[in-house]
């Protein structure tokens, strides 16, 4: 068994995720990444270095999720810390016009994902004696109202309500449960939405206090953060990483 210890992140092949797996892995850890492609995730694990490793995991399959805490215990004999990062994006149509099936998909893969994992990696945790840390993904989502954003702000509150819960009932056993809620940030995706239109950058960047978009690394210090002894009294907590986003509640555009 190596003396570094573990981080599991779901999702991480890209974006936020692979920002903080690549920010993991350059203090010293050995990263699991776990994505819906196995062949992305072993390809991202090899750019981290051989003592790395990329696994397939759909999270809400609960036989997918038990198979692979399961092959992180048996490959790398141990768990230190989980992050619950894996997500898909919501509709941005009108409620009147939105699905049951939708709503249903975007609530089990955050939700019922990060349940599945997290009660997975609790009980590797509790079994080695050594406790751990679990950070989960909120969003301003959950902490505002967002327009249209139905499953996925019920989805991110859902799971400050879960971190608050496990972090109850998990602290005397050593296992701290926290929460990022990040706000707009520059990845692909975003990028992506702002070419074409979809996305109003400059209305975004009004609204926030600190006057720009976040950096998928800055997320990434922050998961960090909670997940390191530095958090040690930390746990049951939502950290908003949002720029100012969610504090700032007067009309029009934060004062230069």
């Amino acid at each position: 068994m190596s003396d570094h210890p573990t981080v599991l992140i779901t999702g991480a092949a890209d974006g936020i995720g692979w920002a903080t797996a690549t920010l993991f892995a350059a203090r010293g850890y050995r990263v699991v990444i776990a994505d819906l492609s196995g062949n992305k995730s072993t390809q991202r694990a090899q750019e981290l270095g051989p003592s790395h490793l990329g696994l397939a995991c759909d999270v809400t399959n609960e036989d997918a999720a038990s198979h692979t805490i399961d092959t992180v215990m048996q490959r790398l004999g141990r768990l230190d810390v989980l992050v619950n990062n894996a997500g898909i994006g919501d509709t941005s149509l009108p409620t009147t016009q939105q699905t049951s099936a939708h709503f249903r998909k975007v609530i089990d893969v955050h939700l019922t994902g990060t349940f599945q994992m997290s009660r997975l990696a609790a009980q590797a945790m509790q079994g080695s004696g050594r406790g751990g840390a679990i950070v989960n993904f909120s969003s301003i989502a959950g902490l505002t109202g967002l327009p249209r954003r139905n499953a996925y702000g019920a989805a991110k509150a859902g799971i400050i309500a879960m971190t608050r819960a496990m972090g109850s009932e998990w602290g005397a056993q050593g296992i701290r449960v926290n929460a990022v809620a990040p706000g707009y940030v520059r990845t692909a995706l975003v990028e992506k939405l702002i070419a074409e239109g979809l996305l109003d950058v400059d209305s975004l960047i009004a609204r926030t206090p600190l006057g720009r978009l976040l950096e998928p690394s800055e997320i990434a210090e922050a998961v960090y953060f909670l997940a390191s002894p530095a958090a040690s009294a930390i746990t049951g907590t939502v950290l908003s990483v949002d720029g100012g986003w969610a504090g700032f509640g007067a009309a029009g555009a934060p004062s230069g």
